[in-house]
């Protein structure tokens, strides 16, 4: 059986089956451009301005080799990992990603059934395009919910109450996503947002109040970031949840070692998949003074770029205690729904016990910096091990 063009002149309907030719994780990145509208795939793979952190966080990985080796008895190996107070079968979490029905009808239900079925923990967006309550409904026990600030507090508390009703093991709250600067490559395709891509979770929020700008006041200091969190917001919410708070969209180590100081769970090395500030350092980057700052023990995750099984042994070995995937989740959703996000989730995994075994790691927590060696260089990692 052939495979599928990866091209198609407009989106066909999702598969209900594995489609041939799918041999990685990536592949379904690759073949999401037959099976998404071709300007929602522009505005889901593209960034912030000129994608400049788009690339920055693939090519981050890429400069990086893995080790192999030799003569490693590997035979009772696994991937279980402890985050928190909660034990996952592996380290490969689905962060949020909005709107997933701009890839699929069923949007986050699918995505949720796929995490069920592989044992792994969803990370419900604010911006779900179905209610979170829906979703926790089919997600399966490990579940937790991503929060962006409302312009008014009730709003946010309401928010935080209805996650720790549904179920949710944690709260992950943004911080890097106030403002974001337009991207060129979506507004070249013409993109904008469909109307049936609607906030299922804020629909009962009355509109925010709208905001007038004196003359000589700029519509972004006064305007957009007039209502963005303080530090004193953030020490508010830890106060209105008994839940974990993690804090998502951390690139400085000051800021982490701030928050550690401040009380949250733990945080997410995360430059939003580039779609924040275009020309913020790559996550993988920003991971090894991270951890060096905060040392060991302190719970860190890493997202943006991982696109294949190495990538998650690379953000592994350099300090992340389990890695977050976004775009795939929505390619692979657009190609065979549920079906495809499990079989992707199942890929990575696999791709991720491959890199492990031929490094000689039996166990996540045997991976550090001694099984990197900088590319093209020979020289081994001194990072944080």
């Amino acid at each position: 059986m052939s495979a599928l063009p990866l091209t198609a002149p407009c989106a066909q309907p999702p598969l209900n089956s594995i489609p041939p030719g799918i041999g990685c994780a990536r592949d379904y990145e690759d073949l999401a451009q037959r099976f998404m509208a071709p300007a929602s795939y522009e505005y889901v793979a593209g960034g912030s301005g000129r994608d400049v952190t788009v690339a920055a966080n693939l090519a981050a990985f890429a400069h990086w080799a893995i080790y192999p080796r030799l003569l490693r008895d590997v035979s009772a190996g696994h991937t279980r990992v402890t985050l928190g107070a909660e034990s996952f079968a592996h380290p490969v979490l689905l962060a949020p990603v909005a709107f997933h029905n701009l890839a699929h009808a069923d949007g986050e239900l699918a995505t949720a059934r796929a995490a069920h079925a592989t044992e792994s923990c969803l990370v419900g967006s604010t911006l779900s395009s179905c209610t979170l309550e829906d979703v926790a409904r089919v997600a399966g026990p490990q579940r937790w919910f991503q929060l962006y600030f409302q312009p008014r507090r009730d709003d946010t508390r309401a928010l935080l109450a209805r996650a720790a009703a549904a179920g949710y093991g944690a709260i992950v709250v943004t911080l890097d996503a106030a403002i974001q600067a337009a991207s060129a490559r979506a507004l070249r395709a013409g993109f904008r947002l469909p109307d049936a891509c609607v906030g299922a979770n804020l629909r009962a929020q009355a509109a925010p109040p709208h905001v007038v700008l004196d003359a000589g006041h700029s519509r972004i200091f006064q305007g957009v970031m007039g209502d963005a969190p303080g530090w004193l917001d953030l020490a508010w919410l830890l106060t209105q949840t008994s839940l974990p708070v993690w804090v998502k969209g951390v690139l400085h180590p000051d800021d982490a070692c701030a928050l550690r100081q401040l009380g949250v769970a733990g945080i997410v090395v995360s430059n939003h998949g580039g779609r924040s500030l275009d020309g913020a350092p790559a996550t993988l980057d920003a991971l090894v003074p991270i951890r060096a700052a905060l040392g060991a023990g302190f719970p860190v995750l890493l997202d943006s770029g991982i696109r294949c099984g190495a990538d998650v042994f690379k953000a592994l070995a350099l300090g992340a205690d389990a890695v977050l995937i976004g775009r795939l989740q929505l390619y692979a959703l657009s190609v065979a729904g549920a079906l495809g996000v499990a079989h992707m989730i199942k890929l990575l995994r696999e791709e991720l016990e491959i890199c492990m075994a031929l490094a000689g790691c039996a166990t996540v927590a045997e991976i550090d910096s001694a099984a990197l060696v900088r590319s093209g260089t020979g020289a081994p990692c001194h990072g944080p091990s």
